[in-house]
């Protein structure tokens, strides 16, 4: 909802626990409640821009209100909900068939017809070369600093900057080649190579269950 010109793509799970009957219902139910959601958001952001502009002295807000106004701005495009049943290959292919046919709208990413440079597509194969070589531990983390250097030490990659390194990192991120949490201070300078190290920690960490689990030990 922060991110301007955002696209989510619902998925519904365990579709193998419902009936036919059941899933079309909580699908209507979800996207139900998301329009609603939706609409709320809308509302308490006119609410509160209107509150700020109607107050006494506007001006001690005016940051606050240009923050509502940039929230207001950002358009979200909600996609219909897909439901699969994660045991079945089938529907994991159903649902990368329509992620990439919903990636390919040029309505709904314009930037998708963008012509890279090609130094972009140079990083990319290095960085997967270097993630899939035996120097780097299975986690995948490493140094921004450093992965700057392996890189240069490629004969058509020895003008690299870190500037131009962080923008290529941006763009990796995005296309979910990489993880790079530059906003995150204590995380800026570490690139996550393998991004399913870190799936695979989250769902070792998060889990519906996890207090009961936790309960269980004695």
């Amino acid at each position: 909802m922060r991110v301007p010109n955002s696209v989510v793509l619902p998925v519904g799970t365990h579709v193998d626990c419902c009936q036919e009957q059941e899933v079309a219902e909580k699908t209507h139910d979800i996207m139900a409640r998301i329009t609603a959601m939706l609409a709320e958001r809308k509302s308490n952001l006119a609410h509160f821009i209107d509150n700020l502009e109607g107050s006494e002295e506007p001006k001690f807000y005016v940051d606050q209100w240009e923050k509502l106004k940039e929230m207001e701005s950002c358009t979200l495009t909600i996609l219909n909900l897909v439901a699969v049943n994660c045991t079945d290959h089938r529907d994991i292919k159903k649902l990368e068939a329509t992620i990439l046919e919903h990636v390919k709208n040029e309505e709904l990413f314009p930037e998708v017809v963008r012509v890279l440079p090609p130094v972009y597509r140079q990083v990319e194969a290095a960085i997967v070369d270097i993630a899939q070589s035996e120097e780097v531990a299975d986690h995948g983390m490493m140094d921004l600093q450093y992965l700057l250097s392996k890189l240069s030490q490629r004969e058509h990659l020895a003008s690299l900057g870190r500037e131009l390194l962080q923008d290529i990192l941006q763009y990796l991120h995005r296309i979910g080649l990489v993880v790079w949490y530059e906003e995150i201070k204590h995380l800026e300078s570490t690139v996550f190579l393998q991004p399913t190290f870190l799936i695979t920690m989250f769902k070792l960490l998060v889990r519906h269950c996890l207090v009961q689990q936790l309960e269980s030990i004695s």
